[in-house]
């Protein structure tokens, strides 16, 4: 009896250390702050729905850079969104995808993503998280359908235990593949620049010719780019000539279909904008001075222009002079943020 006794307490502790181990091993993901800068809005994003953590972080920015989200296994989100420069893809007109492809638009910068309800030029993507199924499935950027993508996580030898990290069990499915890259990209906030600093009193000082830039941008300029994030959020004709390359090109009435929104787009940020050329929805602007000569002198009744841009004698544009457009582009500079663009969390290597 004795002995049965002494059994039966050394398989209830051997039961009792294997219950402990199993605890130990539960997933607890840890919360993660979204730093919001003070001058900033609201976000707009609902991060109930998918609660920050450094887990899913980490699994997100892996997701990002990883190739075999593409049907080649070499485009990745980063191929096309550069971190030293706001995560757009430098030096191309529009974006390039498997086997050299080529989209028909510029590739947006990534950044404040968690301050907009709409993404792309002509708003197609009505939620952050649903945003990634564009370029993944598009047959000239990654060109795969996710069913794909999740396979190859599964099986994949690292992501059943990121998964795991991040959502407590090693299920993989498209709705945790795509909020785990929210994660990543909510967290790119750039708001430290020279601008900000500035304007939050925390001791920089911007130059004569600089707040003059300020001044005219003021007065010229935002009433699209307004606000702290530097747009409304609009679809707007800013006047472009159409660009023969892309006849098929019908801006926001895409998504709408109405002829009302034909060329219309949505109105970019100008955050980072000293880093993010060239410029337009087709990167048909190398320099900010070509943009600047473009509104003041190259703009095109082409149907739908925003009246915003016509006068009351029904002339094109916006009037600017020399010293007018180099002090716009002289303040523009000061909303580069090099913290941002120089920040590891969101690098690569």
């Amino acid at each position: 009896m004795q002995k049965w006794i002494v059994l039966l307490a050394v398989v209830a502790v051997i039961i009792a250390c294997q219950n402990n181990a199993e605890e130990e091993y539960i997933a607890v993901p840890t919360p993660m702050e979204l730093s919001i800068p003070t001058n900033f809005p609201e976000v707009a994003y609902n991060l109930e729905v998918n609660p920050l953590t450094e887990e899913g972080f980490e699994l997100g920015k892996k997701l990002f850079y990883d190739g075999s989200l593409s049907s080649t296994g070499v485009v990745s989100c980063g191929f096309c969104h550069e971190q030293a420069f706001s995560f757009t893809h430098h030096g191309h007109t529009v974006s390039h995808g498997v086997n050299g492809l080529e989209g028909f638009r510029n590739a947006q910068p990534l950044h404040n993503l968690a301050f907009f309800n709409e993404f792309t030029w002509d708003g197609a993507a009505t939620h952050l998280d649903l945003q990634p199924i564009i370029p993944i499935t598009s047959e000239v950027e990654m060109n795969e359908r996710i069913p794909n993508v999740l396979s190859k996580l599964r099986a994949d030898k690292e992501y059943p235990k990121l998964f795991t990290k991040a959502y407590g069990d090693d299920v993989i499915n498209s709705e945790r593949l795509l909020k785990a890259l929210s994660q990543f990209m909510l967290q790119m906030v750039s708001g430290n620049s020279r601008y900000d600093k500035y304007s939050r009193g925390e001791g920089e000082i911007l130059t004569d010719k600089e707040l003059a830039g300020l001044e005219t941008f003021r007065q010229k300029c935002a009433n699209c780019h307004a606000g702290e994030l530097f747009t409304d959020q609009s679809y707007r004709n800013n006047g472009l000539p159409m660009n023969p390359n892309f006849p098929e090109e019908e801006g926001r009435k895409r998504v709408s279909g109405f002829q009302e929104d034909h060329y219309k787009f949505r109105v970019p940020s100008l955050r980072n904008i000293e880093l993010t050329f060239p410029y337009m929805h087709d990167g048909r602007f190398g320099t900010l001075e070509a943009v600047m000569d473009f509104y003041a002198n190259g703009m095109v009744a082409n149907g739908t222009v925003d009246p915003s841009l016509i006068d009351s004698n029904g002339s094109l544009g916006i009037p600017l002079s020399i010293t007018e457009k180099e002090n716009i582009i002289a303040f523009l500079k000061t909303l580069t943020d090099n913290e941002f663009i120089e920040d590891k969390r969101f690098a690569e290597f």
